[in-house]
């Protein structure tokens, strides 16, 4: 099964399913779960379904201690070259040089 061919619903049932034998593999229950991770049981079995909001799914995955497989899931993007040209905007083409000194004292305020 290629997880690009599926439904966001049905990635998100695959994830829940995987979150579920992550638990299990743990050998924790819905409920220490849940206590561990700060939420509900009935929102770990939610997202187990795969209908969890996204900061619950982390405070479960840190709960099963988990947080490591994110950068797994989502790598740290690198910027491109187009964009980073695009950020950097015109760079300056030559230097402005010494002023000239008005032999003017400044102002006392």
């Amino acid at each position: 099964m290629s997880i690009e061919t599926l439904s966001p619903a049905a990635i998100a049932a695959e994830l829940g399913a995987r979150l579920k034998q992550a638990r299990l593999n743990a050998d924790k229950t819905q409920v220490e779960v849940a206590e561990r991770a700060g939420v509900t049981r009935k929102a770990v079995l939610n997202a187990e379904k795969g209908k969890a909001q996204l900061e619950v799914m982390i405070a479960i995955l840190g709960a099963l201690k988990l947080t490591a497989q994110l950068d797994n899931f989502l790598p740290p993007q690198d910027i491109s070259p187009v964009q980073l040209a695009r950020l950097q905007g015109r760079k300056r083409q030559r230097a402005s040089g010494q002023r000239a000194a008005t032999g003017q004292e400044p102002p006392e305020w």
